[in-house]
């Protein structure tokens, strides 16, 4: 079992684009995160793996400064990320897609689409989100409503790909979606980490994490337990299976 405190010997090769450290976090009285530490490097997909409650959502969201109380280090490309606000965080480079998309339901979907502000440069443009997902295309005066889940989906990663963000934290992206969307979603994940993008993952199919990311890391109660690499992941199948109770 790897060391919580500690991230995985291999994590420590080059320098970290991100680097976690002793991560604490709560909701009220709950103390959710109990020393999460663990390293994303330039380019890479990474997914968070665990089971409901494990505390992977409230690392994304500790991440990005939206919880009220968080101890512990993040820093992006050094620089320290306790203690600033959101907003700051985003200018930063990271953009967060959560798991309930928070599309604007009055909003059509060109208006939600261009909600969000450019905090960097290098943002796609709205041609290029719509090349990345056709079908929204047709859909552009459509409200929020209107849209299928998987639309939802596809709106709310082209509107933070908009944002100029280059560190992607992703929630879910394929819960509850047919699976020809998924596989659209996976082509979408691996282009964009074609071009550059890094890029968080919490993902409860660790079968389509599996097509997508470089490496897993298993969360427990509110901390990292083991790192995957997805090479070795045929060979950990069944330790993967005990982890996640599958």
């Amino acid at each position: 079992m790897a060391d919580a405190r500690s991230p995985h010997p291999s994590a420590a090769q080059s320098p970290a684009l991100l680097a976690v450290r002793d991560l604490n976090a709560w909701y009220d009285e709950s103390h959710v995160l109990q020393g999460m530490a663990f390293d994303v490097h330039q380019g890479e997909v990474v997914t968070l793996l665990g089971r409901n409650g494990a505390g992977k959502t409230t690392t994304l969201r500790a991440i990005m400064g939206i919880l009220p109380r968080r101890t512990g280090s993040i820093r992006l490309q050094g620089q320290e990320l306790i203690g600033l606000p959101a907003r700051a965080i985003a200018r930063a480079g990271l953009a967060y897609c959560p798991e309930e998309r928070g599309i604007f339901a009055s909003l059509s979907v060109v208006e939600n689409l261009m909600l969000p502000p450019v905090v960097r440069p290098g943002g796609l443009s709205r041609d290029a989100v719509l090349a990345m997902f056709p079908n929204l295309r047709e859909r552009l005066g459509s409200q929020g409503t209107r849209l299928s889940g998987g639309e939802q989906q596809m709106l709310a990663i082209g509107r933070i790909l908009r944002t100029g963000a280059k560190f992607l934290l992703l929630d879910e992206p394929t819960e509850g979606l047919a699976p020809v969307i998924v596989q659209q979603i996976g082509r979408t994940l691996r282009d964009l980490k074609q071009q550059g993008f890094t890029i968080i993952l919490v993902e409860q199919n660790f079968r389509f994490a599996a097509q997508v990311a470089d490496r897993h890391y298993v969360v427990e109660q509110g901390r990292v337990i083991d790192e995957i690499r997805n090479s070795e992941l045929n060979a950990k199948m069944d330790q993967l299976h005990a982890y996640l109770g599958v």
